[in-house]
């Protein structure tokens, strides 16, 4: 269980943990405003993260885990991740932090980084909600270049959330280390028409696309 505390009173949040055999790294993966920790998305991201050395531990926010459907403020979500990396860090010490999320939970991660609440080695974000689709006027990155760590955006070429696309390479060349991959015709869930896939496989086809620059940037070798 991780222990936060909000201002309406403590609550401790259930946790799955997909444990790496002698751990390079440890990933935390949030999910999106729409769907919890047991999404098979997330599911499928986590056991392959795992199964390449990453121990990767899932979580709800407190909203989700109190059976509600709607975020709650964003100040819960950074704080819920200000505990999450401290729980993080205190299983497997000494190896590198990555801090990921699927669309709402990563943009949350983004902003607990760029106010100081969490200090990842890195950030890898699953379809970053750039604004609400058909609303490109109510940017959500003003905050991006102020985070310090590495930042890896994957996301689709047909996702609704970042038409158009040279927004959001406008707002990761503000970063101050930021790389794109681009999934072509993906959707804001990595869907592709015509290409009906399990949304469990669908997860481990995007976390395992992200490998090689994880490798590059956090993953250090066994000991």
């Amino acid at each position: 269980m991780i222990p936060v505390t909000l201002p309406a009173g403590g609550v401790e949040l259930a946790v799955v943990i997909d444990d790496a055999p002698e751990p390079t790294a440890i990933v935390a993966l949030a999910h999106g405003a729409g769907a919890g920790h047991e999404h098979p998305f997330l599911a499928g991201a986590a056991h392959a993260w795992s199964a390449a050395g990453f121990t990767t531990v899932r979580f709800d926010f407190p909203y989700r885990q109190a059976g509600r459907r709607m975020p709650g403020p964003a100040a819960h979500a950074i704080e819920t991740w200000a505990a999450v990396e401290e729980f993080c860090r205190r299983l497997t010490p000494g190896i590198p932090f990555v801090a990921a999320g699927k669309s709402y939970g990563g943009r949350m991660a983004s902003m607990a980084a760029a106010e100081g609440r969490v200090a990842p080695d890195a950030l890898v974000y699953l379809g970053y909600p750039l604004h609400p689709p058909g609303k490109p006027e109510n940017a959500r990155t003003a905050h991006l270049p102020a985070v310090a760590a590495p930042q890896l955006f994957l996301s689709g070429t047909k996702d609704p959330f970042l038409q158009p696309l040279a927004d959001l390479e406008a707002a990761v060349a503000a970063c101050r280390d930021a790389d794109i991959l681009w999934f072509e015709g993906a959707r804001h869930s990595f869907e592709v028409a015509g290409r009906a896939l399990p949304a469990d496989e669908v997860g481990a086809a995007t976390a395992s696309a992200a490998l090689p620059w994880l490798r590059e940037r956090v993953q250090r070798p066994a000991a």
